[in-house]
Formats: structure tokens, sequence, C-alpha cells
């Protein structure tokens, strides 16, 4: 499929995981894509392997989310590389596993800061470009975490629901203008962090007791979701938060 044919797509924290997938996908469906990331070297290999791959247009951009005048920044080379925006995909996230009582002010304003309020900023950056055109599609990537509660993320739990109602509310706020919201909550998906951070005993016990499907996901899959979302396949899609979790939340 070339459902994105002259499209041009933003994708932030595209330097590995999800979010490279999703570079990946789009690329792959004939999208021009600039893609952030806070580390340059990740960044840069990444749109060089997907550029190389694909044939696209993978321009790398060091940004962090959470400073106003990176997604500004964004918004602006963007515009100069690609001569307009279709598509924003607001992926970049972190996350900490710790006990509530534990867990440092630090901490907390990291996540808030990167996984909502990044969020938040990128969505108005881009809004008034959007709004212009009376076209545009935002992507945000939540999580199970923004759906239902689990012990030792607390504070990415918050960060991941403020994600949810932030989407529904823009989803209100700017239909009326032909700008299209949703966002996506991935259960346990297989990329770098999980597997540097999870033993593969822990996997199979997860798998077994919380997976209906009994497996882990793929970055490829969540990415083919976020596709599907910014495509006319979707079009009458909007302030949803779609599950992609194997079953997880289904019981």
């Amino acid at each position: 499929m070339r459902r994105f044919e002259g499209k041009r797509v933003i994708v932030t924290g595209g330097g590995k995981g999800i979010g490279k997938a999703t570079v990946a996908r789009f690329a792959a469906e004939g999208a021009s894509v600039v893609l952030t990331g806070r580390d340059r070297g990740a960044a840069e290999l990444a749109a060089r392997e997907i550029a190389d791959e694909t044939g696209a247009a993978v321009y790398p951009f060091v940004a962090d989310v959470s400073v106003k005048a990176d997604d500004q920044a964004t918004i602006q080379f963007a515009l100069d590389k690609m001569q307009g925006i279709d598509v924003l995909v607001n992926n970049a996230g972190i996350y900490y596993e710790e006990p509530f009582e534990e867990i440092s002010e630090e901490h907390w304003d990291q996540i808030m800061d990167i996984d909502l309020k990044g969020t938040f900023l990128m969505c108005q950056a881009v809004l008034p470009h959007f709004k212009e055109k009376k076209a545009g599609i935002i992507v945000n990537m939540s999580s199970t975490n923004g759906l239902a509660g689990e012990i030792g993320y607390a504070h990415y739990n918050a960060a991941k629901g403020g994600v949810v109602l932030l989407t529904k509310t823009l989803a209100i706020e700017f239909g009326p203008d032909n700008i299209r919201v949703n966002c996506v909550c991935p259960g346990y998906i297989l990329t770098e962090s999980t597997e540097a951070m999870d033993s593969d005993e822990f996997v199979a016990d997860y798998i077994q007791n919380k997976i209906p499907l009994r497996r882990t996901g793929e970055s490829e899959e969540v990415a083919s979701v976020i596709a599907f979302l910014a495509s006319d396949d979707a079009s009458f899609v909007h302030g949803e938060s779609i599950l992609i979790d194997g079953g997880q939340l289904a019981d």
C-alpha cells in the first residue's frame, strides 16, 4: 500500500522502538518524515537506515519534546524541509518502574514533562498550521497504563491517563477544523527498552497470566495501527483510544 504518497509526517521519539517502526511504516507507504529524538546518533542512524531501505525522504532532528522552543523548532524544520505537515505522531516517552513511596520528584517531573507535557506542547505547536489549512491528523501515544492502573508505575500511569483525556479534549475542540485526533494504547510490546529491563522469566509469566494471545506485541504492530489512524481508512475515527494489547484489558 502507498496510502501516504506525498504526505508529510512528524514522528517524535523516532530513533528506536515503536517510533522507529512508525517512521519506517510511513516511509514505506510513500511519506516524507521528520524523525525527532534527543539522541543525535540514534536519530541520524535510524533516518539513514530507513531512507536507504525505502527510498523515502527521512530527516532527523534533535529535539526534546519537553522544551517548548524545541517543539516550535521541530515544526519550523518540518515546514522548511517538507513544505508542510499532514500528520503528527507524538510517540516520545519515558518510564520508570518504582514503588509509589519511592518515586522522586525528579522522576515524576521527568515523566510528566516528556510523556504528557511534551505531547501538549507538540500539539500546541502544530495546531496553527493545521487550522490554517483546515486539515491535519494527530496520533498520540498512550498505553494500557493510561486506561488501567499498574503497581510500580504511578507516575507513568498518571501521565498516560492524561494523554487519553488530552486526546479526547483536542478531538472535541478541533474536530470542527477538520483535525482528527486519536491515541493508541499499546500493552506489552517487545522493544529495546523492555528487553533491557525484563527477564525472560518475567516475560513468560506476564504472557501466561495477562495476555490472552499468549505473546508480546511487536513495534511494527503498533506502527500499523498508527498508520491506519493517520490514513483515509480511518476518516471517521476521532477522539478514540485504540488498545493494542493482545486482549490484556479485555477481562
